[in-house]
């Protein structure tokens, strides 16, 4: 999905994103940062190998996973009793981060207009 951007003060570019947040007593069940754990997760297979490419530490990225499964009916990332077998997504995990992307890309299709008109009031 295309953000759309405006060229910032210092020559980089200004990025509108929705951040949906699910939320129940200050516990965030996904959000920006965790759908993208979850994306990686999905594409290597594993908490740490995921948590390398998002330059997270492996705990962060466990403490995560393991807000997340708490947070949902069924577990999101399946993990192996074997610590080498490595981590996938579930078919509820999938579901999720599925929805998740499709909220994220309607939120900014119903809002351009408004995106650019505020992107005509930045600093270029």
């Amino acid at each position: 999905t295309e953000t759309p951007t405006a060229a910032g003060r210092d020559g980089g570019a200004w990025s509108v994103a929705p951040r949906w947040r699910p939320v129940r007593k200050g516990t965030i069940a996904l959000g920006p940062g965790k759908a993208d754990l979850l994306s990686a997760i999905g594409e290597t297979g594993s908490i740490s190998a995921a948590a390398r490419a998002l330059g997270m530490s492996y705990r962060r990225a466990w403490v995560l996973v393991a807000t997340i499964n708490e947070c949902f009916r069924r577990p999101v990332v399946s993990t192996s009793a074997r610590r080498s077998a490595g981590a996938s997504l579930s078919p509820v995990g999938r579901a999720a981060l599925a929805l998740y992307r499709r909220i994220e890309e309607k939120s900014l299709a119903s809002s351009r207009r408004e995106i650019d008109a505020l992107r005509r009031r930045l600093r270029s």
